[in-house]
């Protein structure tokens, strides 16, 4: 039998799904996180799950990870002492940047500006240049570029990022002071940025290659120390990381192209939300996974997730191909406060972490959180993670005393209350971002919800989207790990163009995109995948000639077969996506600006589950009665075992379901069904009954 290991890091558990490749079973195992060292909640929770199989660690095939290492860099400040190479001339582009601030009208009076990666002491200038054309105008003087490196030197930079003026269309001068940096400055990891972004815009390459520089060092050591151990455990398969856009790479091009891993966390739900999604049917699909300290949603069409082309992580901003995933502060670790001016009840962005947690972990905590709130409630059992936490009630009680004090609430529950519609509207801010705010209704979706919170929240967020059916997958606390497992190897190559449709031809075109393929296809050749497996896919990006922005677009390469509809295809396609953008088109000339290939290798075969077939009733899964707190008091509520359920079983809120790691809370006027792949599909009373009639 082979065996292959998702591994999923977040802020507050490690998750670790092991499943067989053959059968489709799977074994779950959850740990809190190790923020001083990630691997080794990695390395406990791949012990208890391989325990659970009966199976040793020698035995496992692959082990394919999600991590946020190269995300808490960036968050917590952590990173390394950058210096940066730049053109004569190109000293402060950090400093200059982009004329833009986020935050509504006035932003700008009270936004403090954060500190480039790479401070302007540690920025030096080479004398070279190159034309926008790719030619050489002033040569690379070698003597000024030892020099200068010499300067960095005694500045203890610990990484260095080479950024000069229209190096992706000719890298040659980057290489060469890669090269001298190699002997002036040995030891120092070098990230150039015609390899890490080889495209337009001088600001976005610089910064994101200095980002790709500042989390270098920690993402290889982190790597290189997890590689390490698992191969002392006797671990013999291949590490895989998991990158934003959802594919995997090795471990070794993850170390060298760590900006490519900004998002690779959520990436992993979304991608295990794709895989669940198939198997109950439903191909449009919103995402959101309510982790402890955050939340992350996204927008998936025909069961693809909608790609952009940048990368956010707290004040950071960089051009990396990434899932368009939105984030916000709030999560069942999300501290509740009643600020002095307004006392008016807030939630998050600060939480309680794994340490000391939320105040019903018994670890100290003491302020009030989300998941104090849904204990305070009813929803959340005493017991959690398979009897590795058990939840102090009265401890919750305690902490939510306290937004009574600060408040004129009369007693616990409704001020618990508060806090869970207070972070519902929160969620429900960030699911706008990706669906309304994008031009999608979200009615016309379903959702999806996972993290070890989401199914606590789901029901709510169905009532304010109108998003249905929720579906809870299976196992949705470890989600993300599951779709670490159930991704495949990609690569991506990019070219930059600027060529308006009127200067290129179909023929010109498909042969540059062949070129690109060809790039693309290497690493995947190298890792053993045949090309006869391989996908390729293409995109550009596109604008009107004369706009200072583009718009990504799926090119159909099919549609250049000769015939002279492909040019004609991209434009319509554009043409589309402008409009339901912006709700208007122009009349100008289309430009062709950057274009990429993405090579993908086979998804891996995996044996999706098939639960025994049941009738309606649930009963042989029921546990017990509970009260819980719904539609201003006390209601009963049935409590029920998700690993004893049946396909067809309908559950009628309110009613709470349990598993291992997470839990399902129905509410009042509305039914969970459960489909045969184990997913549990909840909708308002009445939609279910027509299904099941």
């Amino acid at each position: 039998m082979t065996y292959r290991i998702g591994v999923d890091v977040g802020g507050t558990f490690t998750d670790i799904l092991l499943m067989n490749e053959e059968t489709g079973e799977t074994f779950r195992a959850k740990t809190s996180s190790t923020p001083e060292d990630q691997s080794i909640g990695v390395l406990r929770g791949m012990e208890r799950a391989c325990q659970q199989a009966g199976i040793g660690l020698d035995q496992i095939g692959e082990v394919l990870h999600g991590t946020t290492v190269a995300t808490n860099a960036i968050l917590e400040g952590k990173g390394a002492k950058v210096g940066l190479v730049t053109t004569r001339g190109y000293r402060q582009v950090l400093q200059i940047a982009r004329s833009f601030v986020p935050g509504g009208l006035a932003g700008w009076i009270i936004w403090p500006k954060p500190e480039p990666l790479a401070s302007l002491e540690d920025t030096v200038e080479v004398i070279e240049r190159i034309g926008s054309t790719g030619e050489i105008v002033t040569a690379l003087d070698e003597a000024d570029v030892r020099t200068q490196l010499k300067k960095l030197s005694k500045r203890g930079i610990e990484a260095l990022s080479i950024s000069l003026i229209n190096s992706f269309t000719n890298s040659a001068h980057e290489k060469r002071i890669a090269e001298i940096a190699a002997e002036e400055l040995p030891g120092i990891q070098i990230s150039v940025s015609s390899s890490v972004l080889p495209e337009l815009r001088e600001y976005e390459r610089t910064i994101t290659t200095v980002a790709n520089a500042y989390v270098q060092p920690q993402v290889a050591k982190y790597v290189a120390t997890l590689e390490s151990q698992l191969k002392g455990a006797g671990v013999q398969g291949k590490l895989f990381i998991l990158r934003s856009d959802g594919g995997l790479v090795s471990g070794q091009t993850a170390g060298q192209n760590p900006v490519s891993l900004l998002l690779s966390g959520p990436a992993g739900g979304v991608a295990g939300a794709v895989w669940v999604a198939e198997q109950t049917g439903y191909r449009d699909f919103l995402t959101i996974d309510i982790g402890g300290t955050s939340t992350d949603v996204a927008l998936v069409q025909d069961l693809t997730p909608r790609v952009g082309r940048e990368t956010t992580v707290g004040d950071l901003k960089v051009r990396a191909t990434s899932i368009d995933v939105r984030t916000v502060g709030a999560g069942g670790g999300s501290i509740a406060h009643v600020p002095p001016l307004t006392k008016a009840l807030r939630v998050g962005p600060q939480s309680a972490g794994a340490v000391p947690g939320p105040a019903a972990y018994g670890a100290g905590g003491i302020e009030p959180t989300v998941t104090d709130a849904n204990v305070v409630l009813g929803y959340l059992p005493t017991v959690l993670a398979g009897g590795e936490i058990s939840l102090d009630k009265e401890a919750a009680r305690s902490a939510v005393q306290r937004i009574v004090d600060a408040t004129s609430l009369d007693t616990v529950e409704a001020a618990a209350a508060g806090i869970i519609d207070i972070v519902n509207e929160n969620m429900l801010g960030a699911l706008r971002l990706v669906s309304v705010q994008q031009g999608f209704d979200p009615r016309e979706f379903a959702l999806v919800a996972f993290g070890g919170a989401g199914p606590l929240h789901a029901n709510a967020l169905g009532v304010l989207t109108g998003a249905w059916p929720v579906i809870i997958p299976p196992s949705p606390g470890v989600l993300c790990a599951y779709g670490d497992a159930t991704t495949n190897l990609r690569n991506e190559s990019v070219r930059t163009l600027i060529r308006r449709f009127s200067d290129t031809t179909d023929d010109k075109l498909k042969e540059m995109l062949t070129e690109l393929a060809t790039s693309a296809r290497v690493p995947l050749t190298m890792g053993d995948i045949p090309e006869s497996e391989q996908q390729i896919t293409y995109s550009g990006d596109l604008r009107y000639h004369g706009q200072g922005f583009e718009i990504p677009v799926t090119i159909d390469i099919d549609a250049f077969d000769g015939k002279g509809g492909g040019l004609n295809a991209l434009r319509a396609a554009f043409d589309a996506e402008h409009e339901r953008l912006f709700s208007f088109l122009l009349d100008t000339e289309h430009e062709l600006v950057t274009i990429r290939a993405t090579a993908s290798g086979p998804r891996p075969e995996v044996v999706a589950p098939v639960l025994p077939e049941g009738s309606s009733d649930p009963s042989e899964a029921f546990v017990n009665t509970t009260e819980i707190w719904a539609q201003g008091g006390l209601v009963n509520a049935n409590i029920y075992d998700r690993g004893k359920l049946k396909a067809r079983n309908v559950i009628h809120g309110p009613a709470i379901i349990t598993e291992m790691d997470s839990t399902t809370l129905v509410l009042p006027g509305h039914s969970a069904t459960v489909h045969r792949s184990g997913s549990i599909l909840i909708e308002p009373l009445g939609t279910n009954e027509t299904l099941e009639g």
